[in-house]
């Protein structure tokens, strides 16, 4: 079906690969708005919702396809025995280039659907390692120990280094080639430069847990968007 990367699917849940600016369940003030859940209700008699993306962030998500399956992965999440890695661009030169943030997460007293962090959160751990650094940006594994909202995307700002067009915790500033290439010219048939990245620079590349005693790892491959920009970041390194 239009709209559906499936990236595995069983008798108990199916994985699919949601494309950035998809949202994963129905917008409560705009129902009519394309999601996740609203496509695989359609092909599914029952579908469960496990876990979510933010509406810009693109990659694996889980939905159960029966109670039973349902109930077991909630449990893995909420106990945070699921495994969570995520692959983004962060703005500047991240030193050092490999640690844990560990700073609990709360809903913003004053701006509504922002996280902050404050003591008064909930625990919240990310590990981070730099894969590759470039001139304006790093490339950034993450893995997540806790699923606050926004936990990746507020502990990089915590860090000094939003992500990459994140029009929230960052400056939200698309990523053209003219941004890091020396000389940048537009072609002849080009009126405007397009951008290489306009939303927030974050996949959700990898999940693993252990169902009914079978061990599953999900992949799903770095987007268009971000695979463009990295290599063209390569090639003007």
């Amino acid at each position: 079906m239009k709209g559906l990367n499936l990236l595995i699917e069983t008798d108990d849940f199916v994985a699919v690969n949601k494309p950035a600016g998809m949202l994963t369940i129905p917008d409560r003030h705009n129902e009519n708005i394309l999601s996740l859940y609203a496509i695989l209700s359609k092909l599914y008699e029952k579908i469960y919702v496990v876990h979510r993306l933010d509406k810009h962030t693109s990659g694996v998500v889980l939905f159960a396809k029966n109670a039973e399956a349902h109930q077991k992965l909630s449990l893995l999440f909420e106990n945070r025995n699921i495994y969570k890695a995520y692959l983004g661009f962060v703005s500047g030169r991240l030193q050092p280039e490999k640690g844990t943030v560990s700073q609990p997460l709360a809903e913003h007293p004053f701006k509504k659907g922002e996280m902050v962090v404050t003591k008064k959160g909930k625990p919240s751990v990310t590990d981070y390692e730099v894969l590759e650094t470039f001139n304006f940006c790093s490339f950034v594994k993450f893995i997540i120990h806790s699923g606050r909202t926004h936990q990746i995307r507020v502990h990089a700002k915590y860090l000094g280094h939003p992500l990459l067009a994140d029009n929230v915790y960052g400056k939200g500033e698309a990523v053209f080639l003219s941004t890091f290439k020396k000389k940048f010219h537009l072609g002849k048939n080009e009126l405007e430069e397009k951008p290489l990245l306009d939303r927030t620079a974050l996949h959700a590349a990898s999940i693993g847990f252990e169902l009914f005693g079978k061990k599953y790892l999900i992949e799903a491959p770095l987007p268009k968007d971000m695979s463009a920009l990295y290599n063209q970041l390569k090639k003007h390194a």
